[in-house]
């Protein structure tokens, strides 16, 4: 099957799915406001594999059958595939305003685990997935984070056994499972979605030891989508430049009592499995993460450079203080990744992963810089981030006379507010907002960074660090 277009992508959502949105249910995403700019959004995937300027990037040819499929399905084999995924992913960010598109890059995260991880039938079935998505050119979305309740208690031990996934039948035809899922990005537009266990599982927990695809139109599947998510049709281009066109639909993922035929089950009931694949995808997941946070860091490096010369102030040693941190913020992150990248691996089937240590260092140096990055670009913009004129104001001849003559600065109103209306949506307004919880939370916290930043060098640096220091203390 050929590439799809962005017609077809949209097309195809159009499938009965049973959708929440406000407190109504959706019949058509492509008919209501909000979410239709999600899926303009994400329809950027599919534009730009159609793009000449874009096809040694974003498409990728089967030597088999000669048959051309999107590139993030390439199954990396080298450091040099892992670092044109980096590369596929940032231009897709780039195109969406430094908002990820996240239609086909988390669910080939996912992909790229299963194979790595299984064995077996269960791969055989993940193969035949891959094959699946791949040659019918799907969005994926992964439905990883269980809703957890009391988080001091494993999963067995909830006062409500469906606060995690879980089996609860299973027949020669397949499986039946129940709960709910949070924070499950893309699933709303995506047309299919996989199923992760989210940590560790012991014995007592098998039943919630379970990975399995399903359509999003599945009978018993509800989507609640998200009211929060820093864009939608309702915003003004003036006032939201980014977030008027770009924006993420995440949803609370509801499995009511869903049938899984056993093609589309990859692990059930196996606890001693749940925790390798739950690490695995966030190898691949976490890197993605710091490959799309680069439109975004640059973004803050260009903005503050041109809100300072704007407001005439680029020769003020405090604003060109600030700037200088702020690119060696960005290009610390943007070092990080691609290091990660080179330094990849080859695990298990032959699949290259990105470095894991590295790839934490570069999500950490990136989370734990961010409030600080948001400070020195505000600094060097000024308060009319929240006092500034609204895009009706802009938009009345009479007033807009008064806006330009007084909001002049070393540059016309018009180019001045522009910039600074970029700076307040990326950092002082909802997708301002969207992007700070993002830096602390997604693909996880500032801790779960440290933890495996550590844990990857004891594996596979400290002993070499060690050595070399007893020999220098004469100690060997």
């Amino acid at each position: 099957m050929p590439l799809r277009t962005a017609d077809e992508y949209r097309a195809g959502l159009a499938d009965g799915r049973r959708l929440y949105y406000q407190g109504q249910p959706v019949a058509d995403i492509n008919q209501e406001p909000d979410l239709k700019v999600a899926v303009d959004h994400a329809a950027i995937d599919f534009d730009l594999a159609q793009d000449p300027g874009h096809r040694d990037l974003a498409v990728a040819t089967d030597p088999d059958t000669g048959e051309e499929y999107n590139a993030a399905y390439r199954i990396p084999r080298s450091p040099a595939d892992v670092l044109a995924r980096s590369r596929l992913i940032e231009a897709g960010t780039a195109a969406g305003g430094t908002v990820v598109t996240l239609i086909h890059e988390i669910g080939t995260d996912g992909m790229f685990a299963l194979l790595r991880v299984l064995e077996g039938e269960g791969r055989e079935r993940a193969e035949a997935f891959y094959r699946h998505c791949r040659d019918g050119d799907l969005a994926v979305a992964v439905a990883q984070t269980d809703v957890k309740g009391d988080r001091s208690k494993a999963p067995h031990e909830q006062d409500d056994p469906d606060l995690y996934v879980r089996v609860v039948d299973r027949s020669d035809e397949g499986i039946v499972v129940r709960g709910a899922k949070c924070h499950t990005t893309s699933s709303a537009n995506g047309d299919e979605i996989i199923v992760f266990p989210t940590r560790a599982m012991g014995p007592d927990d098998a039943d919630y030891a379970v990975s399995f695809a399903v359509p999003a139109n599945t009978e018993g599947l509800s989507l609640y989508v998200s009211g929060y998510g820093g864009g939608g049709g309702g915003h003004d281009a003036f006032d939201h430049p980014v977030s008027s066109r770009h924006k993420l639909l995440e949803t609370l993922t509801v499995f009511d009592d869903v049938f899984v035929p056993w093609d589309r089950v990859f692990l059930c009931q196996e606890p001693e499995k749940a925790g390798a694949l739950a690490l695995t995808f966030v190898e691949y997941h976490r890197f993605t993460a710091v490959s799309y946070k680069l439109p975004l860091v640059d973004a803050f490096v260009g903005a503050a450079a041109q809100i300072a010369e704007m407001n005439g102030v680029m020769k003020a040693g405090h604003i060109r203080d600030k700037l200088t941190h702020l690119v060696a913020y960005a290009e610390t992150v943007r070092a990080l990744t691609e290091a990660a990248a080179l330094r990849s691996r080859i695990g298990e089937h032959g699949i290259a992963y990105p470095d894991p240590m590295t790839t934490n260092m570069a999500k950490f140096t990136f989370a734990s810089g961010f409030y600080k990055a948001v400070e020195w670009l505000q600094d060097c913009a000024g308060g009319l981030l929240v006092t500034g004129p609204s895009g009706a104001d802009w938009a009345n001849p009479e007033i807009r006379a008064v806006l330009e003559k007084y909001y002049r600065g070393a540059a016309p109103a018009a180019d001045r507010l522009a910039m600074m209306n970029l700076i307040s949506d990326l950092t002082a307004k909802d997708l301002g907002g969207y992007h700070a919880v993002l830096a602390v939370h997604a693909e996880g916290s500032l801790e779960a960074e440290k933890l495996q930043m550590l844990r990857s060098y004891t594996a596979n640096h400290a002993p070499d660090a060690i050595a070399y220091a007893r020999r220098l203390a004469g100690l060997d």
